[in-house]
């Protein structure tokens, strides 16, 4: 039997959100990371430009936390880059907060990245041996040495220069003291697009709820191998070579990104809402009614009622008043963790037959944990349907379970996890009704943690442990 090493749900590691030509581009910024709180809660910074002078201020913590409005007065200039981390390379310390900042030949650049790169360890190993010296740990930093490594060929050909080399993962968003560059991988795996703010100026975000959080309007994706250029003349676009073929990351819509959000073009909450009404389809369950545990699975358990003519219920009801950290019980008291945060209706679940709708399932542990509450609590029977597919195979562009190890569902057959869930049934969606739902095509998806097909294998120096997670 596999041992499971402890792991959170599923986490992604940042968001991005840029701003040029606002008087208050840093406050825009920070209204922009506010709503991309849910991409990393591990730090957050934002770095400001006047044009020639550069201002930057960067803490451990929620966005919140970390600014005030004093110190927001103090970022002065009309453009910003701001960025909020959990860390996936690269360890959880002030060091690797970003955005990233380096001084190359009297200028400044700084650096926010969504995502990962396959080929980090054999580009850093390449780098020191040709001198370059790191301040960090983080993959990002590799992209500044890059490009300072091309300098000689001008801002837009050590661009272009630097990412020929780089592999994997990246949204990004550099920033020189007068120009803001949005930077997307050939493959598109992570989110970005463009919007315009009323005035004139600028945002770019690795999702659309930032752009409604400051009024922005929605213009376009950054496109998928595209360089886009912001400065005082306009926008310019040196755009991907003919032939790229998508992989985004379907996970985006199972789990990460705000319902609120449109996707790859796809608004998140209808597609949640669609892995529901194909759960339906594809399992029936006799029951008294569907629930989700929130957050997880609450808009899949909409379109799973609506389809199945089942009432949506609540049995359990969710404590939003639990903090980042709190103090640990006494060892006596198994799954605290758990009941902190989730509540079962004891009243309401006695003698009950339950469907419970869930986004995914990770290592297991906590939905055992879950299950075993329901039961606590009275429920006759327990059903728990999955609106994705069993999660086999580690991700290595950014989603926080890269090892194999980890996952129950690489270990164990769906009878087998069934079991050790203590289910009564357990059903995944079909990779077939993700795509669906998503109303994309499959083969512009990433799907690798689902099926292992790698649309860019990682070198084999790569592993996310290699540089101090």
């Amino acid at each position: 039997m596999s041992e499971y090493r402890p792991v959170p749900r599923p986490r992604e590691e940042c968001g991005i959100c840029g701003i040029f030509g606002h008087p208050d581009a840093a406050k825009l910024t920070y209204f922009g990371l506010y709503a991309l709180q849910h991409r990393g809660q591990e730090s957050a910074g934002i770095v400001t430009s006047d044009g020639v002078n550069v201002s930057q201020h960067k803490g451990m913590g929620l966005v919140a936390e970390v600014f005030s409005e004093e110190i927001l007065q103090g970022l002065k200039g009309h453009m910003a880059v701001g960025h909020v981390r959990y860390s996936t390379t690269g360890a959880s310390s002030i060091i690797n907060a970003q955005p990233f900042t380096a001084v190359h030949q009297g200028s400044t650049l700084a650096v926010a990245h969504n995502g990962n790169l396959v080929n980090i360890r054999t580009l850093r190993d390449e780098l020191e041996k040709q001198g370059s010296i790191f301040q960090s740990t983080m993959d990002s930093e590799v992209v500044v040495h890059l490009i300072a490594r091309h300098a000689h060929l001008g801002l837009e050909g050590a661009i272009a220069e630097a990412f020929k080399q780089i592999q994997g993962a990246f949204s990004l968003l550099l920033m020189t003291p007068d120009k803001l560059i949005a930077v997307r991988d050939p493959h598109g795996f992570r989110p970005l697009c463009l919007g315009k703010i009323n005035g004139g100026a600028y945002i770019v975000a690795s999702e659309t709820c930032a752009l409604d959080l400051v009024e922005g309007e929605y213009i376009r994706d950054i496109e998928p191998g595209e360089v886009l250029i912001i400065d005082q003349s306009g926008m310019k676009s040196i755009p991907p070579p003919p032939g790229l073929r998508p992989s985004h990351c379907i996970f985006e819509h199972v789990y990460f990104a705000r319902p609120d959000s449109d996707i790859f073009g796809i608004n998140v909450y209808l597609a949640r809402k669609r892995m529901g009404e194909i759960l339906a389809r594809e399992c029936r369950v006799d029951a008294d009614f569907v629930m989700p545990f929130p957050d997880s699975g609450n808009y899949a358990a909409i379109g799973y009622s609506q389809a199945s003519g089942l009432p949506l219920e609540m049995g359990v009801i969710r404590n939003h008043y639990v903090g980042r950290t709190f103090i640990q019980p006494t060892q006596s008291m198994r799954e605290f963790s758990v009941r902190v945060k989730l509540n079962p209706i004891r009243s309401f679940l006695q003698g009950k037959r339950v469907i419970i709708v869930e986004d995914s399932i990770i290592r297991g542990t906590t939905g055992r944990s879950r299950v075993n509450s329901l039961r606590a609590a009275g429920a006759k029977e327990v059903h728990m349907l999955v609106s994705c597919p069993p999660t086999r195979f580690p991700c290595y562009y950014g989603i926080d379970f890269p090892s194999g190890g980890e996952l129950i569902a690489a270990a164990k057959s769906v009878n087998e996890i069934r079991q050790f869930l203590g289910l009564d049934t357990l059903h995944y969606l079909s990779l077939e009704g993700l795509v669906e739902a998503t109303g994309g095509r499959k083969d512009h998806f990433c799907q690798a943690c689902f099926n292992g097909d790698y649309p860019v294998p990682p070198d084999r120096l790569f592993h996310k442990l290699a540089l101090g997670r």
